[in-house]
């Protein structure tokens, strides 16, 4: 058998679950930064919205913007890729971590991500659905502000340690992957939420 090329990282094809939780923070997110820097190519709109960076200051619009890092370490920690409803996932849940995530201010949100953001970064009606989810399921969730946690201090420890230390229930979040599976059987980043295909070499080779 060929050596599976762990260096062949897409998008498309990125993704740690839950289960993994041995892998290291510091670990799971340098695979992640591997698909190359988004940074630079976030449309402005989309950094203006999510990424307190570009903000003015005393401006907060949307609870739960994050920088890049921020963000990149809350994906892994939820066991999500960075496809389009991954992304609905990631963000909604960090909003709905904050417990201060308002009707209005989900509506607007969405309406923002659904007319404003452009090509890729635009939802769909499955992705609002998504989000609206995850603000729920965040909000009923025991574990700290995502945003606002500093990862920096997490990172030589297990993604399993660092989800018991804020308080992220990895049962909650099964439980809700098996019904969006169900759901959207036709999204591969849903389908493979619950260890749908085996990437072992690969994750054996981030460690």
């Amino acid at each position: 058998m060929a050596k599976q090329d762990v260096s062949a990282i897409t998008p498309e094809s990125w993704h740690i679950p839950l289960s993994c939780g041995d892998i290291t923070l510091r670990s799971a997110i340098a695979d992640l930064q591997r698909i190359g820097d988004e940074q630079a190519t976030i449309p402005l709109v989309v950094r203006l919205v999510e990424n307190p960076a570009f903000r003015l200051p005393g401006l907060e619009v949307f609870h739960g913007a994050a920088d890049l890092r921020t963000h990149d370490s809350i994906h892994v920690l939820l066991g999500r890729g960075v496809l389009p409803k991954d992304e609905a996932f990631v963000i909604g849940f960090t909003m709905g971590s904050t417990k201060r995530m308002w009707l209005a201010e989900e509506a607007s949100y969405t309406w923002i991500a659904r007319h404003l953001y452009p090509g890729e970064y635009r939802f769909d009606e499955e992705n609002v659905e998504v989000f609206r989810n995850a603000v729920r399921l965040g909000f009923v969730s025991d574990c700290l502000p995502l945003n606002l946690v500093s990862y920096q201090n997490h990172l030589d420890r297990s993604l399993r340690d660092v989800r018991r230390a804020l308080g992220i229930e990895e049962d909650l979040l099964n439980a809700y992957y098996r019904i969006e599976m169900r759901r959207y059987p036709e999204s591969p980043e849903s389908q493979r939420l619950l260890d749908g295909w085996d990437e072992t070499p690969r994750l054996m080779a981030i460690a």
